[in-house]
């Protein structure tokens, strides 16, 4: 007999952990401080993966899509993620240069939600960031052909054992397509879910003089 989707569903539980409390009042000027802060307490709550997040696109047709991707960084240029300029994000990206970021951290029922217009590091940057990274990280980009059909799982394997070997014997083996990405956000809410479903919701809006803050209904 099957499993029942809908049985499985019901029988779960949300946010079963002591959650933070979030006093918006107090919240710093800029939201990057706020988002560092948050992070590192992620980090702390033991946080699978908190530098995971979901980036969202449009492609020329303004069809939306999303997918989970790597934060490479943040800091006063924005927020960085980075892909092969061939890729299905790539090609989105320079017919839409727009995007969304997600963060969601359920240790702490925190969720962090970025938009804004997205810009391409020069490529001696791109390289940087990708040189810098773990050999399987370049292997996969060495790789390449991000989202082109694949014939095999044998041929997947065949060019990945090939790059694992070049990325080994060369650390700094260039990928022109790699393309570090920088999302520089116009809003920035920040979600801090509460049991009672009395969730805090804080929206940072740029605006000529700075940001702007408001709450948000939950």
């Amino acid at each position: 007999m099957g499993t029942d989707l809908h049985d499985l569903l019901r029988s779960l539980r949300v946010w079963d952990v002591e959650l933070p409390s979030f006093d918006p009042s107090a919240a710093p000027a800029d939201p990057l401080a706020l988002f560092t802060a948050w992070f590192a307490e992620a980090v702390a709550a033991g946080q699978v993966e908190p530098h995971t997040m979901f980036l969202a696109t449009a492609d020329e047709a303004g069809l939306p899509d999303v997918r989970t991707v790597m934060m490479h960084g943040a800091d006063a240029s924005g927020w960085s993620f980075a892909t092969h300029v061939g890729s299905s994000k790539g090609r989105q990206l320079a017919a839409r240069p727009h995007a969304a970021l997600g963060f969601y951290w359920s240790a702490q029922g925190r969720q962090v939600r970025l938009r804004g217009p997205v810009t391409a590091a020069p490529s001696a940057e791109s390289q940087a960031d990708l040189h810098a990274r773990s050999t399987g990280a370049l292997a996969a980009a060495l790789t390449g052909r991000q989202s082109e059909v694949l014939a095999s799982l044998q041929e997947l394997a065949r060019e990945s054992q090939a790059a694992w070997e070049r990325a080994q014997d060369e650390p700094d083996a260039p990928v022109p397509s790699w393309t570090l990405y920088r999302l520089r956000p116009v809003e920035v809410e920040f979600f801090q879910g509460d049991a009672a479903r009395r969730h805090v919701r804080l929206l940072y809006r740029r605006t000529e003089e700075g940001w702007a803050k408001e709450l948000l209904w939950p």
